[in-house]
């Protein structure tokens, strides 16, 4: 029997700016003042912060990387920042970081290879209470991810024998002008202006596989946000959508902050995109852009442009915290 191939996929290790020398301005001329990194005053207690979050990181890596070399298992690892190409030729993939470690892996998966995260700085609830009025000590959400340091080998060890099957997770395409782009997204898109602060102009129509064709709404706003059920506690939520079942194949959408909507507009605003339908998006403005998953993955496009966004998307197969196999509709 042929050993299984995994792929550590990590993130990287210095996600924190690097921090000024101390003294280093003592020791700069006097016609050159140092940087603003310098000037400003640091919080003991946040550095020490950062300095552990750092540490607890490239702990879960090494005791990840330790499971594995115990395993009969031929396993190579890369940093998410590397990757360029698909991942092609594995029976699993690790990601070891949070959910944007594992959203980012995901744009280089079809749905032939199944994907466990590994949170590997979990939120400490004791030390938000401690630091609650001094600074958000909040750590990584791992909404996705099924495992953290404490019980990485016992999921790894179920993954692999079969007892925990993974479960596919629906995600959105997004054609240009006709076009398929290279990315499926797992969580969310936005489509809108590229400065946050400029409006976005658009209209949009949804269509069904048989032909039919939504009333035409005509907006203003600051874009349009579509979630998949995975995203729909993310952006989605915090904007006052509402959390979908997990196994859902249906797309949330909202007009996010919509200008002066007309009466009849206004219920359709906000809604869902069903698996047998498409959401036609006219682009109005000079500029715009198509961020897939957070702001790593941009599209740019432009006036007269159009998007045609669905679920008809390969499906992603994710090995899922207990608690959303729970919830999951079957």
């Amino acid at each position: 029997m042929a050993r299984r191939r995994v792929l550590l996929f990590l993130k990287p290790f210095d996600v924190y700016p690097p921090r000024p020398c101390a003294g280093a301005s003592a020791s700069s001329p006097a016609s050159s003042p140092p940087p603003p990194s310098q000037l400003r005053a640091a919080n003991p207690k946040i550095l020490s912060y950062l300095d552990d979050r750092c540490r607890v990181h490239k702990d879960t890596i090494n005791f990840c990387k330790s499971i594995l070399q115990r395993k009969s298992l031929e396993w190579t690892s890369v940093q998410r920042n590397q990757l360029t190409q698909p991942i092609r030729d594995v029976d699993l993939v690790i990601a070891v970081g949070g959910d944007g470690t594992l959203l980012r892996a995901s744009h280089f998966l079809n749905s032939s290879v199944p994907i466990l995260g590994v949170n590997s700085d979990p939120t400490c609830s004791k030390e938000v209470d401690e630091l609650t009025n001094e600074f958000d000590a909040r750590r990584s959400t791992g909404y996705l991810c099924a495992a953290t340091a404490g019980n990485f080998e016992q999921i790894l060890d179920a993954t692999l024998d079969g007892s925990r099957r993974p479960l596919e997770l629906s995600r959105i395409s997004v054609k240009l002008n006709g076009t398929q782009l290279p990315t499926y997204a797992l969580n969310d898109i936005l489509v809108s202006h590229p400065c946050p602060a400029s409006v976005s102009r658009f209209s949009f129509r949804k269509r069904s596989n048989t032909g039919e064709i939504s009333h035409l709404v005509n907006c203003r706003s600051s874009g349009l946000r579509v979630s998949t059920a995975a995203g729909s506690t993310a952006a989605m939520l915090s904007a006052g959508g509402f959390v979908m079942p997990i196994s859902s194949h249906e797309l949330q959408y909202m007009i996010r902050e919509p200008i002066s909507p007309t009466d009849a507009d206004k219920p359709l605003l906000h809604g869902l995109v069903r698996k047998d339908q498409q959401m036609l998006v006219d682009w109005y403005n000079q500029e715009g852009a198509v961020y897939i998953d957070g702001s790593h993955v941009v599209h740019s496009i432009q006036h007269g442009d159009t998007l045609e966004i669905s679920s008809d998307a390969p499906t992603l197969n994710v090995v899922l915290p207990e608690n959303l196999l729970k919830n999951a509709s079957l």
